[in-house]
């Protein structure tokens, strides 16, 4: 647990026992951050700050959805980060926040063992760098939650970017038929469309919970509205751009599908062509077997006259096909 009170001068570290003392005061933000929620931190936010229990679990274990709950002196949010892993998979970090008048808490919450332990602090850590450089100086708790949740929309677009990076890279091997393993490009175009896919439900959700909050009759500051409409904005135009991309994305897998039905039916037509060449010489050979050719008593005439009927029925049958436009 990280305790900092951030005053209009700098920022100040503090410990667990001076949270009382440092929101007594009527300056400064303070700012909790807390990598992950086990019983001893609990503890210490149910007793300093008086947090409902039912957030307080939340924010002690992994929500799949993104939440909201409006308290009587400030807000619990719910949200989520992506960060690709291995294989296409998209990872969802948590973040969670307790928005009040003077102090915010945010709660990394537990990640899966695949991710790296810096990961989940990375937006939280890059704007107390900003505030230390002087680059920013919040002047209320909720522009601080703000240019975290900046954070995570700007991530949440730069992994956009990403993607469709590797979309264009997909798109140019099929228009110029390099595909390679038939098998492996096909899960490549399916990942790129899930990281798409993961990313844009996120923007969408977190863009929901956001503008529930801007119909709030407590716990949010007035002045806090334009941000509020802010965040909205933000996770719409990243699910925007999301949208378009896997549009461009199933455009190219349609692209991929067709070239592959076609070859396909190529490739059926063809061998059409060969049965119907020799089906003829099939049916015959089967009707006959080895009767015409014998070692003293060979017919002839017989054996050329069969020949002679063998290539006209495929010479028929050739035509047909010719007339189908089968080649």
């Amino acid at each position: 647990m990280e305790v900092r009170l951030i005053l209009p001068g700098g920022v100040t570290t503090h410990t667990e026992d001076e949270l009382p003392a440092l929101l007594a005061r009527e300056d400064g933000i303070v700012w909790v951050d807390i990598a992950t929620c086990d019983p001893a931190a609990a503890a210490v936010l149910k007793e300093a700050f008086g947090f409902h229990p039912l957030a307080l679990r939340d924010a002690a274990v992994r929500n799949r959805v993104p939440k909201i709950h409006p308290y009587a002196d400030h807000v619990f949010v719910i949200i989520h980060a992506p960060h690709f892993g291995a294989r296409g998979h998209v990872h969802y970090v948590e973040l969670d926040q307790f928005i009040g008048a003077r102090y915010l808490v945010t709660v990394h919450g537990p990640v899966n063992p695949a991710v790296p332990p810096d990961v989940p602090l990375r937006q939280t850590r890059d704007v107390l760098r900003r505030i230390e450089a002087g680059r920013f100086s919040p002047a209320s708790a909720f522009e601080l939650s703000y240019a975290v949740v900046s954070a995570i929309s700007r991530l949440q677009e730069t992994m956009v970017e990403d993607v469709t990076a590797e979309v264009w890279r997909l798109e140019q091997r099929v228009t110029a038929g390099h595909l390679g393993n038939p098998e492996q490009f096909l899960e490549e175009l399916f990942q790129a469309r899930h990281g798409l896919l993961a990313v844009r439900t996120m923007a969408t959700l977190s863009g929901a919970i956001y503008g529930r909050m801007s119909t709030l009759p407590r716990g949010i500051a007035p002045d806090a509205q334009h941000l509020i409409t802010d965040v909205v904005d933000q996770f719409g135009r990243v699910r925007s751009v999301a949208d378009g991309e896997r549009e461009y994305l199933q455009g190219v897998i349609e692209y991929y599908k067709a070239r592959t039905d076609t070859k396909m039916t190529i490739a059926a037509e063809r061998l059409a062509v060969i049965a119907a060449i020799t089906l003829p010489i099939t049916a015959l050979s089967s009707v006959y077997g080895m009767n015409l050719i014998v070692s003293d008593h060979t017919q002839t005439s017989h054996l050329i006259a069969v020949l002679l009927l063998m290539a006209v029925m495929s010479a028929t049958l050739l035509g047909w096909a010719k007339r189908q436009g089968w080649w």
